[in-house]
């Protein structure tokens, strides 16, 4: 497409929108995440000799477009909601505005990098609510869709309101903070669990202990005699449940600690956990302070594909859109508004890019000819963002269960009007 761009002379301006269809079934709404990230890579994007060697190699692009290749930097703006932003079916997340080889260039890796980092955002969002204050760390990054996955997973997972993640990688890179316990095989390895446990201990005075590799509560009986050896030296600060009914043990936990005068030692579950069996546990009143999540989470096992689509609305001036059934989309540039009543949203508006309405405009410039218009946000203003983003939803949303009616999104009478205009010209001039 970019070779057919060049050779006919295609160099206007073109504006591409990046948007969800519809939310999927167990979603009231979804949480933009991935836009941080993605402005880098943009920024950064380049052509390299030993990439223009591969292409020169697949005989397809002559000499003087790969030459156009090499100088490659894209030099359009982007328009955007701001990272962690809650939106619905259809409303622009993000708008390419640039040349029409530049903003298409950038399809696969706006829809790749937003696309993965929203419904993996959108999934941690529904467990940190069913948890209800109770801590959320990361424990995905073995199950997770590749490295890439687990990394950019792990912030995700943090910009929704997880506490820690145990990918050392993702701390390294984006700072998110990072925490572990410790596995069954290092159990196994040692004599015996007693001798793990007193090691462990050593080691690390302020660990988390795996009780359940053998019998659950065995395993609780040897921390209790634990502390008991080591008094005042015992700095253990919880021991973790990894199988079983996880409610009755850890009742049956909080009861031998508490009697054994440990009751700053918390209680950590993990083990299949997802948002429901979490709400499931916390409403049951189960004494768990911390879930570690890891598959549910990082492969978001009820919603792993988002129907987003990346669209042309607009180039040389004039309004483009697709009719496809099912797949019809909106033309123009456009801005969303969210109107409040007593500080809860009470619906959006998509509107063109020029109206002025009642409620707050959500899409902001984010890069301007090709650079960042503003310093880095970092993950703890994007989290307290998110915090109060979601908390300004309506109830009915913010709950774990269908909504019985989505949250109200129209569209502007002028963006209307404009669509009709758009769609009798395409009508006219098909063929």
């Amino acid at each position: 497409m970019l070779r057919a761009y060049f050779e006919l002379g295609m160099r206007e301006r073109a504006a591409f929108s990046l948007f969800v269809r519809r939310l999927p079934p167990t979603r009231n709404f979804l949480l933009s995440c991935g836009l941080g990230e993605l402005l880098k890579n943009i920024a950064a994007l380049r052509f390299d000799d030993e990439q223009l060697r591969y292409l020169a190699s697949l005989g397809s692009f002559p000499d003087d477009f790969l030459d156009w290749l090499g100088r490659f930097r894209f030099t359009g703006d982007i328009y955007a909601m701001p990272e962690g932003a809650p939106f619905f079916a259809d409303e622009p997340i993000l708008e390419v505005v640039a040349p029409i080889a530049e903003a298409q260039l950038l399809e696969t890796l706006v829809l790749n990098q937003i696309g993965m980092q929203t419904i993996l955002a959108s999934k941690a969002a529904r467990i940190v609510a069913a948890a209800r204050g109770r801590g959320i760390v990361d424990f995905g990054a073995r199950r997770a869709q590749g490295m890439d996955g687990a990394t950019k997973g792990a912030r995700a997972f943090y910009i929704a309101g997880a506490a820690a993640t145990s990918n050392l990688e993702a701390g390294e890179a984006y700072g998110v903070p990072v925490a572990g316990t410790m596995a069954h095989s290092f159990i196994e390895a040692c004599a015996s669990e007693t001798k793990a446990f007193e090691a462990y201990a050593r080691i690390f005075p302020d660990t988390t202990l795996l009780v359940d590799t053998y019998d659950t509560r065995d395993g609780l009986r040897k921390v209790v005699d634990l502390a008991k050896r080591l008094c005042s030296d015992f700095q253990v600060r919880a021991i973790r449940l990894d199988s079983g009914d996880l409610d009755a043990l850890a009742r049956r936990a909080r009861d031998m600690l508490d009697e054994a005068g440990l009751e700053q030692v918390q209680i950590v579950a993990s083990g299949g956990l997802d948002e429901e069996s979490i709400d499931r546990l916390v409403s049951s009143g189960a004494p768990i302070d911390v879930f570690g999540v890891g598959t549910e989470m990082a492969v978001s096992s009820d919603a792993p594909a988002l129907d987003i689509a990346y669209k042309l609305t607009e180039y040389a001036g004039r309004g483009r859109m697709k009719l496809s059934p099912g797949k019809r989309s909106l033309p123009g540039r456009k801005q969303v508004f969210r109107q409040f009543r007593e500080g809860i949203a009470t619906g959006d508006v998509i509107a063109r890019c020029d109206e002025t309405l009642p409620g707050v405009p959500l899409l902001r410039a984010v890069m301007r000819d090709g650079e960042p218009v503003e310093g880095v946000t970092s993950l703890a203003q994007i989290r307290a963002h998110v915090r109060d983003a979601i908390g300004a939803l309506p109830p009915g949303c913010r709950s774990l269960f269908p909504l019985a009616a989505p949250y109200p999104v129209t569209i502007s009478a002028k963006l209307s009007e404009y669509e009709r205009e758009v769609s009798a010209e395409i009508a006219r001039n098909v063929g």
